[in-house]
């Protein structure tokens, strides 16, 4: 009877959880689980507006990541970019998610860098032309004109 209960992998879900099958998990579960996202509802959210995407493909909540699959992220402002090392369902404690992922992420902007952004005075009216191409070469985008 217990060989039969290894063989099927049942009694093998503890902390690192199966989602169908084993050495993998639900994406939404997985973004949840290794703090990259305060709640799994938020994570799902976040899947399903296409801010997810698992190897270059957009995910939806219920897709499987294994280990070696490349999580993007696009979450409070900044792209996190991730490879998945071991796949969890539970949530862990912040050392062990830290084992659970590469981040691949470029450097969070420094807080000089985010508060580059043309703010404009309250009642001011319908920013111009002229406003707007000030605006938008503070923000290091325009034409170059």
């Amino acid at each position: 009877m217990a060989d039969e209960a290894t063989a099927t992998g049942a009694g093998t879900a503890g902390a690192t959880g199966t989602a169908g099958a084993p050495g993998s998990a639900r994406v939404d579960a997985w973004i949840w689980s290794v703090r990259l996202t305060k709640t799994r509802s938020v994570a799902a959210t976040a899947c399903r507006a296409g801010h997810v995407k698992v190897n270059g493909e957009r995910a939806k909540p219920a897709q499987v990541v294994r280990a070696g699959d490349e999580v993007r992220l696009f979450h409070a402002g900044r792209e996190r970019i991730v490879v998945v090392k071991r796949p969890v369902t539970k949530r862990v404690g912040a050392p062990v998610a830290a084992e659970c992922f590469v981040d691949n992420s470029p450097p969070a902007p420094t807080r000089i860098e985010a508060e580059v952004v043309g703010v404009r005075d309250r009642g001011t009216g319908r920013p111009t032309k002229r406003d707007r191409r000030e605006i938008e070469s503070l923000r290091g985008g325009g034409r170059g004109r």
